[in-house]
């Protein structure tokens, strides 16, 4: 029997032949996920693993025989980060996908990794309870996908990133073993820290089966505003000296021009597109709120903002902030109308640098876009520095696919020149490899290698992501 038979046969043994799909149009759906000019390959196999022993006989099935496994979640990640390889089994964890317990008395819940954002924070607010990470795609990303790509989001100014929040993991080795790290109490000391070398390894090490999380209380109702500036720049000094002023807004959010203008073509809602940059921010102090917005308008008013609007109601402060959750659907189809045959294309940045620094960032970004004749449309999380330039290509003229290339190499360059790091959120995938080497140095790409083959010697969990 052929190797690819002989594989295919253990797999429809271990899983059923329902969870083990070979149909090309199926392949081809999950070869990538949305990062656009990433390379990616086409799968032997797709598998859904309905639980923990499912995922051990899929990864010591390839194994056996000597196959790649590609981790893959609802494909949301924009670093190519779940693309397949050729010839390697797809291990899909949308079939996993059952809360197993919500504690409101230690504050927990314990999921499997094919939960949905949205579908976790809907069901711990059902007890007065909250899961903070809410990356853009939290209405279809999975929480595994966002545990591996150490995902982050718009509360991330105050509330952290989702590495903050796991508590405790169960991951598949590559040997087949079942591996148990961290916690469900509130303290825990004890060891290395393994739950925090697999958040953010981005499949590379192991497969999640199972996520501890830390919920919050359900903050009080936020209140929300918008400041418009004159200038991109005048927006970034506002966010340096919200800082320096000891405030913590619970968002503070950034959209330049381009933005404005796409969002507005794609759902029109009344947004101020001849503003330069627009800054949303809220404050969920409670009783303290309405206070703490105001301080937050003084100081935008103050560094030069054109406009400051506070919404009146929970209803406008919602529509606010999905104008902020519409902002990549709305620069696809930006960039898709930009040129003949919907050849338009993003290459999505995702670069964070000091507070202090964000108005040097963005300053240099429009220095990038015109050197490099390209546009590029900033908009991100400003309160804790992390921004997302999106570079609009040609997908079908490769003078521009390499103009945006170069843009992305240069406004990583500058965020790396500005004490910043090569990713804030969206996890290092294929599209930041070279550029995570560089951050770390040679030693820290020896470290990471170590680390990798100790725990991997073949080589065969998600290969060629992250180093």
């Amino acid at each position: 029997m052929a190797p690819t038979a002989a594989l295919l046969d253990d797999l429809r043994a271990a899983l059923g032949a329902d969870a083990v799909l070979t149909d090309p149009d199926l392949l081809r759906m999950h070869q990538r996920d949305e990062a656009d000019l990433c390379a990616a390959g086409i799968p032997l196999v797709v598998t859904r693993p309905r639980n923990t022993e499912q995922v051990v006989a899929v990864v010591q099935a390839a194994a056996r025989h000597g196959v790649p496994v590609v981790p893959q979640g609802a494909r949301t990640g924009l670093a190519g980060a779940a693309n397949a390889v050729d010839g390697a089994v797809v291990l899909s964890t949308v079939a996993m996908n059952e809360i197993r317990e919500i504690d409101s008395v230690s504050r927990i819940a314990v999921v499997q990794p094919g939960v949905v954002n949205a579908a976790l924070a809907g069901a711990v607010a059902k007890q007065g309870l909250w899961y903070p990470p809410d990356p853009g795609s939290w209405e279809s990303s999975t929480i595994g996908g966002n545990v591996a790509t150490n995902a982050g989001g718009m509360c991330c100014v105050k509330y952290g990133v989702t590495t903050e929040y796991v508590l405790g993991l169960e991951v598949v080795l590559a040997s087949g073993e079942v591996l148990r790290t961290g916690r469900r109490t509130a303290k825990g000391v004890a060891g290395y820290d393994l739950t925090r070398l697999f958040v953010g390894s981005e499949g590379t090490l192991g497969v999640i089966t199972e996520v501890t999380v830390a919920l919050r209380p359900a903050p009080a109702d936020s209140l929300t505003l918008v400041a418009v500036f004159g200038s991109i720049s005048a927006a970034g000094a506002a966010v340096a000296e919200i800082a320096a002023r000891g405030l913590t807004p619970s968002l503070l959010e950034l959209l330049d021009q381009t933005h404005l203008r796409a969002i507005e073509a794609y759902q029109p809602m009344g947004l101020r597109t001849d503003a330069q940059a627009l800054l949303l921010a809220a404050a969920d102090t409670g009783t303290r709120a309405a206070e703490d917005l105001a301080v937050l308008a003084e100081v935008c008013e103050a560094v030069g903002a054109d406009e400051v609007y506070a919404a009146t109601d929970a209803v406008e402060a919602a529509a606010l902030l999905q104008a902020r959750r519409l902002a990549h659907p709305a620069m696809e189809k930006f960039a898709a109308d930009a040129y003949p045959g919907g050849n338009g294309g993003l290459v999505i940045d995702d670069v964070a640098v000091p507070r202090g620094a964000l108005a040097a960032l963005l300053d240099g970004v429009a220095r990038v876009a015109a050197e490099c004749e390209v546009p590029i449309g900033v908009v991100g999380h400003a309160g804790d520095g992390n921004m997302h330039p999106n570079i609009v290509v040609d997908r079908a003229d490769a003078a521009s696919v390499a103009r945006g290339r170069r843009a992305f190499d240069e406004i990583m360059r500058l965020g790396l020149d500005l004490g910043g790091t090569c990713t804030g959120e969206h996890g290092v995938g294929l599209l930041k490899r070279d550029w995570l080497a560089r951050e770390i140095g040679p030693v820290g790409v020896r470290v990471h290698q170590a680390i990798k083959s100790a725990l991997d010697p073949a080589g065969l969990l998600n290969p060629g992501k992250v180093l």
